[in-house]
């Protein structure tokens, strides 16, 4: 069965059990401070989670693209990756626990859907602790369906419990599904312990309670569920494969890595990582690239996930030996593979293109001048007679000139040296705590949705007209981070503002505060929002109802929600900064005081 194939049938499955298909949301998620990419499928789903109705009812289905870099370092193995797509259901405040397992099992393993084998299939269930009680009530479910004890085990919070995002909020036990893949393992092998046994392909999470700042945990009254299931590793298990890079979705992007740089896949295990991460990371470069909302490298936030993840595909480059810019040749497989499913893709593929090479040509300057260094610094480092360099010099290295560490153990082993690494990541750790700014924003799951969070929601509503109003109609929303002390808005212009059209849209959003404007919302179909004069942001990334959030007479918008009642409930808003984010894109900050 091929990935297409998998994704027609799990819309189909969840539709026959009366889900609603939505559209998957962009990667780069809007007004959620917690995270730089969507890193889930219930990201997108945050506001209905937590309580807003969705305008397309309580069982909700979906393909969701996602990013993960939490597991970086373990990607080249046969399935971690960092851009992957999860099928998802949901369940807010209908079925719970039994019908969502239920429902799970029927599709594995039902002759009707994918027929995987029962006996081939485990399942872990919270092992509970001081706080919060065993999970006996999925295991229950799981034998009554047949599975049986040995293939039933209970594991701690680490493995089978979800959140919160915070210190407080939505949380839950969940439990997993994994499918034994024929591979021998360990004697130790069991679902959980990444040795190529066990391969998980579903999780179920079960959000029952809600932890209190106390930290103890009270019942929910609307449970909800939220469920995984991925595209790419459910792929390797239909297809009897034993890496999900042996499956079709990265085949033909291998098959240009092995032209472009001369390298042979399966020839030896070092050189199989390079191509694998290569693999994953120009996959992954296009998808933010040939997003709706995409950003370009840079030195914060997401663009700079984006230019960690080229760099560190040219080193492997390297690596393979190939010393002149060539992402963009494996991104043209890529972009003509998926764009079938992601149009955008394709209608962003030069500045996709575009964009790889130019990062590829600056950090290959990058290395030429780190390289300079080096050889300016090496009459000295080989005056140390257990020839080792600093910690200190190799982040000096890293710091001022951008020079990766991984370089500079290369070179430093090339003159039969090495690096004090403990010492350098001192060193990058303390720069880290001197420098830490917005720490939520690297925080995954559930948005903060404070009152304060709320409120600036609303501003930015407010942002966004007024900058219509005073800079023109081309100014669109590029992008939203909002935490419980700012607002900061992307937006697209192609210069710098002066300091009295900053004033101007000050004036005018504290005007619309001080009119004690209503907010309210109405559910309808995305064309009869933009006929009715609403802002949609991008493109048809929207589902067939949608909900449009009007404030007063001033603002209409194309938006999930949460906002406040009343604009006066806002206070004054004041423009803390104002700068570039990338080429054409403008960037301010603004706070409520």
């Amino acid at each position: 069965m091929t990935a297409h194939e998998l994704r027609t049938k799990y819309i189909e499955f969840f539709v026959s059990k009366n889900h609603a298909e939505i559209s998957g949301a962009s990667l780069i998620p809007q007004n959620d401070p917690t995270v730089l990419f969507t890193t889930a499928g219930m990201h997108p789903l945050v506001p209905y989670i937590l309580g807003e109705k969705h305008p397309a009812g309580n069982r909700l289905v979906d393909v969701q693209r996602c990013i993960r870099t939490g597991d970086i370092d373990e990607v080249g193995d046969f399935s971690h990756l960092t851009f992957f797509e999860m099928l998802g259901n949901w369940s807010l405040g209908e079925y719970f626990k039994d019908e969502s397992i239920r429902m799970s099992w029927e599709f594995l393993t039902s002759p009707d859907w994918l027929a995987i084998p029962k006996e081939k299939l485990a399942v872990t269930c919270f092992a509970g602790d001081d706080d919060v009680p065993r999970d006996d009530e999925s295991a229950e479910i799981w034998r009554s369906l047949g599975v049986p004890e040995d293939r039933i085990f209970f594991l701690g919070r680490e493995d089978n419990w979800w959140g919160p995002a915070g210190e407080t909020g939505p949380c839950g036990p969940d439990t997993e599904i994994f499918v034994d893949t024929g591979i021998a393992g360990t004697s130790e092998s069991r679902p959980g312990i990444s040795d190529g046994k066990w391969m998980e392909v579903w999780n179920n999470v079960f959000m029952q309670y809600n932890k209190q700042s106390d930290g103890s945990f009270t019942a929910l009254d609307r449970r909800c569920v939220d469920t995984g299931m991925g595209v790419e590793r459910t792929s390797t298990i239909l297809q009897g494969k034993q890496s999900v890079y042996e499956t079709e979705l990265f085949v033909p992007v291998i098959a240009r890595i092995e032209e472009v740089t001369g390298a042979s896949y399966g020839s030896d295990a070092t050189t199989d990582a390079s191509i694998r991460i290569l693999a994953d990371h120009v996959r992954t470069a296009a998808h933010v690239l040939g997003d709706e909302a995409g950003v370009a490298p840079s030195n914060v936030g997401a663009g700079y996930i984006l230019r960690r993840l080229i760099r560190r595909a040219v080193r492997h480059g390297r690596k393979l030996g190939v010393t002149e810019p060539f992402l963009a040749r494996i991104a043209e497989v890529i972009v003509e593979m998926e764009s079938g499913n992601y149009s955008t893709l394709n209608e962003k593929s030069e500045e996709i293109f575009s964009e790889l090479t130019g990062e590829e040509n600056r950090f290959l300057e990058t290395l030429r001048k780190g390289e300079h260094e080096f050889e300016k610094l090496l009459p000295n480092l080989e005056k140390n007679p257990a020839r080792i360099i600093p910690g200190r010099v190799a982040f000096r290295l890293y710091d001022t000139y951008g020079f990766p560490i991984e370089i500079t153990e290369e070179l430093a082993a090339e003159h039969d040296m090495t690096v004090d690494r403990k010492g350098f990541e001192e060193a990058f750790k303390k720069h880290q705590e001197k420098s830490k700014t917005d720490s939520g924003t690297f925080k995954g799951g559930l948005a903060d949705h404070t009152e304060m969070t709320t409120r600036l929601h609303t501003a930015t509503h407010l942002l966004h007209q007024a900058l219509r109003d005073v800079l023109g109609d081309h100014v669109g929303q590029k992008g939203s981070n909002i935490t419980s002390e700012r607002l900061r808005f992307d937006f697209t212009h192609p210069e710098k503002m002066s300091a009295d059209q900053i004033k101007k849209v000050e004036e005018i959003v504290n005007k619309q505060i001080e009119r004690d404007l209503p907010v309210s919302f109405t559910q309808m179909t995305l064309d009869d929002a933009r006929s009715g004069g609403a802002i949609a942001l991008f493109g048809d990334k929207y589902d067939e109802i949608v909900k449009v959030y009007s404030i007063g007479d001033f603002s209409k918008e194309v938006c999930g929600g949460p906002h406040v009642e009343q604009t006066s409930e806002l206070g004054r808003f004041r423009v803390v900064k104002e700068q570039s984010s990338s080429q054409g894109v403008r960037r301010i900050k603004a706070v409520l005081e």
